[in-house]
């Protein structure tokens, strides 16, 4: 690696690097992006992983301090010597206000700040592992427009053990056809590796703060400007869950909405009509966040429930129209694609699996999963 560089700590909030030859001096190959807010018990083994890279390239570790409240700058500084005698150049700086202002804003400081080809995304509270940096670099060199993830290991065992298994075990094609799941992006956020280029054509980050996805409408963006999902098919990462994790601060809500806008949006202005598999609360919340043209799309419900069936219709009792939408009820295999599954993944002993696949449909074509 190049001989490391001091380079300037501030106090105040992070500027975008002055140009010229400086900014050529400091350029790296990689940037690792790290947004900080009171860390300081995760801080030593997220940093000795960094270290631990075998990635043979430059390296720069970029830090943005969101007003922490405990001594991590203290403990981020107390790892610069190490660091830059490993070769990775390291760049803090934060602000002081009263509050922190989002992990979008701190993103978006830390990345400013950076100079690095391409950026790998950490959060403080998560660990690498030693390959993380040298396999996403080929593979974003590979893909230039992609978002790269990869596979996590969730610590503590067996915290969101659904969630997890679903972050490894979709495939590659269900990265695309998967990403209007209640989940989220189907690479996570702590998992993400891109070029700076693709960054700022899909960037900044929104910066509304807390309780805002910054990542989802993130990723929506990528897709909606042409972006590739791919993920590096090897555990990279030590995927930390806790209670102060920021991902808790967002609403399902917020959640849901962005996901209907997107699904009607993507799928939904593509299809003259289609069936919502689900006629209980989930399949029936859909159809009401749908807009009225949409809602006009939904030739009926589908279920195994012989309850629901036997209604016949389901009557949509809060629209304004007169006289009032009622929906057909039929049972799934009365029923016509395309499909909106409405029904979670992961969650019926592979029952609905198994009825999906009895119709010989095709994910992407003839159905999308919605939750």
């Amino acid at each position: 690696m190049n001989p490391p560089k001091r380079l300037r700590t501030t106090e105040d909030e992070a500027e975008t690097p002055t140009g010229g030859q400086e900014e050529e001096d400091r350029a790296v190959d990689v940037s690792i992006v790290m947004p900080m807010y009171n860390a300081s018990c995760w801080l030593d083994e997220c940093l000795q992983a960094i270290l631990n890279q075998d990635y043979t390239g430059t390296v720069e570790l970029s830090v943005f301090d969101d007003a922490s409240t405990d001594d991590s700058r203290t403990v981020v500084e107390g790892w610069r010597q190490r660091l830059e005698a490993r070769g990775i150049s390291v760049v803090i700086s934060g602000h002081t206000s009263a509050q922190p202002r989002g992990v979008g804003y701190a993103k978006n400081k830390a990345v400013s700040q950076s100079c690095g080809q391409y950026l790998c995304f950490q959060d403080a509270d998560d660990v690498m592992f030693p390959q993380r940096v040298a396999l996403q670099y080929e593979a974003s060199v590979l893909h230039p427009n992609s978002l790269i993830g990869c596979k996590v290991q969730r610590v503590p065992e067996g915290s969101t053990e659904r969630y997890a298994r679903w972050i490894n075990m979709i495939s590659q094609d269900q990265l695309l056809t998967q990403v209007y799941t209640s989940h989220g992006p189907t690479v996570v956020m702590p998992t993400w590796f891109c070029s700076r280029n693709w960054y700022l054509k899909v960037g900044p980050f929104n910066e509304g703060g807390k309780g805002v996805p910054e990542d989802l409408i993130f990723f929506y963006q990528s897709l909606r400007q042409g972006g590739g999902v791919v993920r590096v098919d090897q555990c990279l990462l030590v995927y930390r869950y806790h209670e102060k994790a920021t991902t808790h601060s967002v609403t399902e809500e917020t959640i849901w909405k962005l996901r209907v806008d997107f699904l009607q949006e993507r799928v939904l202005s593509q299809w003259e009509s289609f069936t919502i598999w689900n006629a209980g609360k989930q399949g029936r919340k859909l159809y009401r966040s749908l807009n009225p043209t949409n809602q006009k799309k939904v030739k009926a419900f589908c279920d195994v429930d012989e309850n629901k069936i036997q209604k016949g219709f389901y009557t949509y009792e809060d629209s304004k129209q007169r006289p009032k939408p009622k929906v057909p009820v039929l049972h799934y295999k009365d029923a016509s694609a395309p499909f909106i599954i409405c029904v979670k993944l992961d969650m019926t002993g592979g029952v609905l699996e198994e009825n999906l696949n009895s119709l010989q449909l095709k994910e992407g074509t003839d159905y999308y999963h919605f939750n």
